[in-house]
C-alpha cells in the first residue's frame, strides 16, 4: 500500500530526530516534558531586548532612518499619498527608467497614477528590470534594517534582481529590535510564516575582491528607503 507524502515525512522526521538522540546519547523525551517544550513553542517569553530598541515612536523611527543611512541606503519621508511622486523623483534625480517592476501589493496600486512611472509589470520582475518596487512588512530601528516577506504579493526575487530596489514603509511599521519584528509578522501570518523571509540593511556589497567595498555584488546597487508617516504620532515632529 502506498504510503502518504505526510507519512514518508513523518518517518523521516524521526529518523533525523533519533539520530540526533542517538548523538546526544539520549532517549526520546517524556510527554510531560513534550508538553512543557510545546507550551513553550506556542507561547515562548520574550527574550533579552537591548534597551537602544525600546522608546517612544519618534525615537525608532529616528534611530531607524540614521541607521539606514549609516548602511549606504537613502530614505525619504513622504505623506500617506506621497509615495509615487518620491518614486518619480528618485527615477528623475539618477536618470533611471521610468518604467518600473512593483509587487503585487494593493498598498501600491495607484505608482503610476500621477503619469510619470509606468508600472512595467506587477509581481516577480524580470532581468532586465532596472528599478524594483516592493514593500516591507517591518522596519528594525536597532539596525536599520528592512523585514521582507515571501508571497504572492511579494516575490522574492524583486530584492535581488533590480539594480534599484525602492522599499516602503510606513512609520507605524518601524520595531524596536528583531525580537518586536517577528512578532509583528507572526502576528501578520494568520495562515502561517511566509516560506521566505530576507533582512535587507543597506545595497548588497561585498569586501571580498582585494578588501575593496563593492555595492551589487548579490543583489541591488541602490537601496531607497521610502518612509511612509502614516500615524498622528509618527511625524517625529
Amino acid at each position: 500500500m502506498k504510503r502518504s507524502r505526510r507519512s514518508v515525512a513523518d518517518s523521516s522526521r524521526e529518523t533525523v530526530l533519533n539520530g540526533i538522540r542517538t548523538a546526544l546519547r539520549r532517549g526520546p523525551v517524556s510527554e510531560s516534558v513534550r508538553r512543557e517544550l510545546d507550551g513553550r513553542l506556542a507561547d515562548h517569553p520574550a527574550s533579552v531586548v537591548p534597551s537602544i530598541a525600546r522608546g517612544g515612536r519618534d525615537a525608532l523611527v529616528a534611530r531607524f532612518i540614521a541607521q539606514a543611512e549609516a548602511s549606504a541606503a537613502t530614505v525619504a519621508r513622504v505623506a500617506p499619498d506621497g509615495v509615487a511622486a518620491a518614486v518619480a523623483d528618485l527615477v528623475r534625480r539618477h536618470n533611471l527608467p521610468a518604467r518600473v517592476a512593483v509587487a503585487a501589493d494593493p498598498r501600491l496600486d495607484d505608482l503610476d497614477a500621477d503619469g510619470v512611472l509606468t508600472v512595467d509589470r506587477r509581481g516577480t520582475p524580470a532581468p532586465d528590470d532596472l528599478v524594483g518596487v516592493s514593500h516591507a512588512v517591518a522596519g528594525i530601528a536597532e539596525t536599520g534594517t528592512l523585514m521582507m516577506a515571501s508571497g504572492p504579493a511579494s516575490p522574492s526575487t524583486l530584492n535581488m534582481l533590480p539594480d534599484t530596489h525602492i522599499v516602503v514603509v510606513r512609520a507605524t511599521d518601524v520595531a524596536g529590535g528583531l525580537e518586536d519584528a517577528w512578532d509583528r509578522l507572526r502576528a501578520l501570518s494568520t495562515d502561517g510564516l511566509p516560506r521566505t523571509v530576507h533582512f535587507i540593511t543597506g545595497p548588497s556589497r561585498t569586501g571580498d575582491i582585494e578588501q575593496t567595498l563593492q555595492l551589487g555584488a548579490h543583489g541591488p546597487r541602490r537601496l531607497h528607503v521610502i518612509l511612509v508617516d502614516d500615524g498622528p504620532d509618527a511625524l517625529g515632529q
